[in-house]
């Protein structure tokens, strides 16, 4: 196990809330994870009381992030990773798929949040030939990202920007943009930008469910049009298909025929 977490200083400043709903937590509900609490279990179900179908939809993007991870090692040739906005550890996270492909892996994820601090040892473990590495940082402090990055990473080296349902919490998409294009920036030629969001335009009842969540008072998250989402890939080698429905996105031979749903995604590799 190779650890590298961070110290237990950010947590004793930022306690848990329990008694708000918290979009990581009902994550982890959705996906038949036990890190949450009633009230989120509770803001879970009313959802999907509206909208059964959130439940395929964080299953869907997971789906997605694992098969990103399976193309970026065997067919990219990627052993470097970096995970923006990890959530918490569930199933198949980026370094259990990535490692098992490839045990010389290198992963570093970023979250600031205190829940998934607590859990950052999950996260850790790691094949002894490669590291995982977790740092306790904001998607807005692109700086300090790659600076704590840069301590497991080799950032000359290609490297896979990870982004899996955490941009919708950027409000101004022009800020979500400068944020994926800055840390983009700074990676060298051959580097690939994975992101995978909610989106508008495939299910209305998804799109009313969302909105009515985003007034309950939890951390809203702000689902996009198709064209905005492919937007973040501009200057990039978009891979086919392209930015598509996740469950479209190279789809395994063995399951059943996929049907689109409100969530978009795609990888592209930077020229």
């Amino acid at each position: 196990m190779t650890d590298h977490a961070t110290t237990p200083e950010p947590m004793a400043k930022r306690k848990i809330d329990t008694s708000v709903p918290h979009s990581a937590r009902i994550w982890n509900y959705w996906l038949g994870g036990k890190d949450n609490y009633p009230v989120d279990e509770e803001a879970g179900d009313a959802y999907t009381a509206v909208f059964p179908g959130i439940v395929t939809i964080a299953r869907s993007s997971r789906a997605f992030l694992g098969r990103s991870i399976r193309y970026l090692v065997e067919e990219a040739g990627v052993r470097q990773f970096l995970d923006v906005g990890t959530g918490l550890p569930t199933v198949d996270n980026t370094h259990e798929v990535a490692q098992r492909l490839a045990p010389e892996s290198r992963i570093v994820y970023v979250d600031n949040d205190p829940l998934v601090l607590a859990h950052a040892r999950a996260l850790l473990y790691s094949s002894s030939e490669g590291a995982t590495a977790y740092v306790d940082a904001s998607l807005y402090e692109p700086e300090r990202i790659l600076a704590a990055a840069a301590e497991t990473l080799d950032l000359s080296r290609p490297t896979a920007l990870i982004f899996s349902g955490i941009l919708g919490h950027v409000g101004d998409y022009d800020k979500a943009r400068s944020i994926v294009s800055g840390l983009v920036d700074a990676l060298p030629s051959g580097s690939y930008l994975s992101v995978n969001e909610g989106s508008r335009g495939t299910d209305p009842d998804y799109e009313q469910a969302q909105d009515a969540y985003n007034e309950t008072g939890a951390v809203p998250y702000f689902l996009r049009p198709v064209e905005q989402i492919t937007a973040f890939f501009d200057g990039l080698e978009l891979v086919e298909p392209g930015v598509v429905s996740v469950p479209l996105w190279r789809p395994e031979v063995s399951e059943p025929a996929p049907v689109p749903i409100g969530q978009h995604g795609g990888l592209a590799r930077k020229p």
